[in-house]
C-alpha cells in the first residue's frame, strides 16, 4: 500500500465524527454519510473494515448504528489507516524486497519517511484529531456581507 487512499481518509473521518457525537445513541449509516457528504454504501463497506479490526461495533434494531468499540484516545489513526489500508508506504518498493535494494541510493531516505509517517500515525489518536476539529470550528471567522 502506498499513501492513504480515499478508503482511509474517509474511515478517518468516520471515526473522528463518532468521536465528536453529542448523542449516546449509535450513529446509522445515512447519519454518518449525510453527515460527511458521502454514500451510505460506501460508509457501510468502511465500516465493515472498522469492526473487523474491533474498532467500532454494530448495534441491531430500531436504535441501531455504530459506535466506536473503544474510547477515542485508545484508537490511533495507525489503527484506523490499518484496518481500512493495511500498510502505510511513500513507496511501493519498501513494501517488498526490491533487487535493487542494497545499492539504491534513495532507499534510506524513503524508508525515513515510511517510519516518520508510521510515527505520526501511531502517536495520533483519534480523540486529539476530534479536538483539533472542534477547536477549529470554534475559531472559524463568520463573514456577513451587506
Amino acid at each position: 500500500m502506498m499513501l492513504p487512499s480515499t478508503r482511509g481518509r474517509y474511515a478517518a473521518r468516520i471515526m473522528v465524527n463518532l468521536a465528536s457525537r453529542d448523542s449516546p445513541c449509535p450513529a446509522t449509516k445515512h447519519e454518518i454519510a449525510n453527515s460527511e457528504d458521502m454514500s451510505a454504501d460506501y460508509v457501510e463497506q468502511i465500516m465493515m473494515r472498522l469492526k473487523a479490526a474491533n474498532l467500532v461495533r454494530s448495534h441491531r434494531g430500531r436504535n441501531g448504528g455504530f459506535s466506536l468499540a473503544r474510547p477515542p484516545d485508545a484508537i490511533t489513526l495507525a489503527d484506523v489507516l490499518q484496518a481500512t489500508e493495511g500498510r502505510i508506504s511513500p513507496i511501493p518498493c519498501l513494501a517488498y524486497k526490491c533487487s535493487r535494494a542494497p545499492n539504491c541510493p534513495t532507499r534510506p531516505i524513503w524508508k525515513r519517511a515510511a517510519e516518520a509517517l508510521e510515527e505520526l500515525f501511531e502517536e495520533t489518536t483519534i480523540a486529539q484529531i476530534a479536538k483539533d476539529a472542534a477547536l477549529c470550528r470554534a475559531t472559524e471567522v463568520l463573514a456577513y456581507e451587506i
